[in-house]
């Protein structure tokens, strides 16, 4: 049987859910919303997640795509929505399946156990939960940043920018990658939108000549603080996805 870990801020519901689980054998923990989904996800290290889309504090879509950052857990969605953008959105934000509301607990049983099967196959492992860059260090479950043991406050998507970089540190990170990552697949040619936040960031991180974040002309970015040991050796440095090119 599977740690199930619920998140869902209706109480009638979560009391169902864990009753049902339970009764099938499933050690099943709760959140009521997202920042403690996020939390218990890390906590509790589940081996699915059931994940509410309408949540009070942060949207479904936002908790998915920040487990996302640092596991590779089975995400279930759940939503009362049946559009298909909703559907679409959730799916590209890292949830491996949704079920929309009402629903059968049957068929909640076989779309968790359809996914444990999958999740077990493929044979991944968890991501990190910090990235460590020099003096920069990354809490990607709280989301803290830190350069110097100083606190650095960045927006949910500054974070999310800085993270790809320093995930991908010493190698080009092309606009459209970024792009793609942090916003989805639909924001692959808006390269002066990330201009702004590659500013913003320089300026939290006190490097106005771009030298934490290096510029590759009409490429992208390079975020570059003591990783890049191919540069010391004289070896190009690559794209984090020229393997898959």
């Amino acid at each position: 049987m599977a740690k199930i870990l619920v998140v869902d801020d209706d109480p009638s519901l979560l009391r169902a859910l864990r009753l049902g689980l339970r009764s099938g054998g499933h050690e099943v923990t709760t959140a009521a919303s997202g920042e403690q989904g996020v939390s218990q996800a890390a906590l509790s290290t589940p081996d699915i997640v059931i994940l509410d889309l309408g949540l009070p504090d942060i949207d479904g879509i936002e908790v998915c795509r920040r487990i996302r950052q640092w596991s590779d857990v089975p995400i279930v969605v759940l939503s009362a929505t049946e559009t298909e953008g909703r559907k679409v959105a959730a799916l590209d934000g890292g949830a491996d399946d949704y079920v929309t509301k009402p629903f059968g607990m049957a068929e909640l049983e076989a779309r968790i156990r359809v996914a444990l099967r999958r999740h077990k196959s493929d044979g991944a492992e968890p991501q990190q939960t910090t990235i460590t860059v020099g003096t920069l260090e990354l809490d990607l479950v709280h989301r803290d940043a830190r350069l110097d043991g100083v606190a650095v406050e960045l927006t949910a998507k500054e974070f999310d920018v800085l993270a790809f970089l320093a995930r991908y540190a010493g190698r080009t990170c092309t606009h459209a990658m970024i792009l793609s990552a942090v916003w989805g697949p639909g924001y692959g040619r808006e390269a002066q939108y990330l201009h702004a936040y590659i500013h913003r960031l320089r300026q939290k991180l006190h490097d106005p000549s771009g030298q934490l974040i290096r510029t590759a002309p009409g490429i992208g970015y390079i975020y570059s603080a003591e990783v890049s040991s191919s540069e010391d050796s004289g070896e190009p440095t690559s794209s984090p996805f020229d393997e898959a090119s």
